[in-house]
């Protein structure tokens, strides 16, 4: 079973993919998992545009870079979202990536690993809306990362406490995503 740790800020400078790191780092102690870190700046996927909606595309999508993203989401059984929170809500490019596709995430697991001035909990609280529309299932644990006291110019430090944090939303995630036996396309 595949979980992807999905990246979700494009931006130049950005923290994720360390953050991105520490979680794959922390995934890769368990068994019978495989974790795979899912770069969204790598696939460039262009602005939703497609006449026809994508839940209703069959996974036959206009764009090469949207296929790419496709088949990426496609080999996963479920999701950890890093993301920042971005005036007070979520990142524009995973929002649109989200968006591209359709019947890939549908009915599949996700939690949450966020960071912002506030830890990034709205977004998180956005994001449990945005999902439920794919019928995917989120896990209740969470983890908040405080742009002021866990990354400066040493990079990123996390608090003590949240590898914890951590541990519990990945035995969530992939207790939950084994029941839902979802099977890739």
């Amino acid at each position: 079973m595949t979980i992807g740790i999905i990246i979700g800020s494009i931006r130049e400078g950005r923290v994720g993919a360390s953050v991105a790191q520490w979680v794959a780092e922390r995934a890769a102690r368990r068994d019978a998992t495989e974790f795979e870190v899912i770069d969204l700046k790598e696939f460039d996927v262009p602005l939703l545009t497609a006449p026809l909606p994508p839940a209703a595309a069959n996974r036959d999508y206009d764009s090469e870079s949207v296929r790419r993203w496709s088949r990426a989401i496609d080999a996963c059984k479920g999701f950890v979202f890093v993301t920042p929170e971005y005036n007070h809500g979520v990142p524009g490019a995973l929002k649109n990536a989200v968006d591209s596709l359709g019947p890939e995430w549908t009915g599949k697991a996700v939690g949450f690993v966020s960071y912002g001035a506030d830890g990034g909990v709205r977004a998180v609280e956005q994001w449990r809306q945005i999902v439920a529309n794919f019928q995917m299932f989120d896990v209740r644990a969470q983890v908040a990362l405080s742009l002021f006291q866990e990354f400066g110019a040493d990079g990123f430090t996390p608090q003590e406490r949240r590898a914890g944090e951590l541990d519990t939303l990945l035995d969530q995630l992939v207790s939950l995503t084994a029941r839902l036996g979802i099977s890739p396309a």
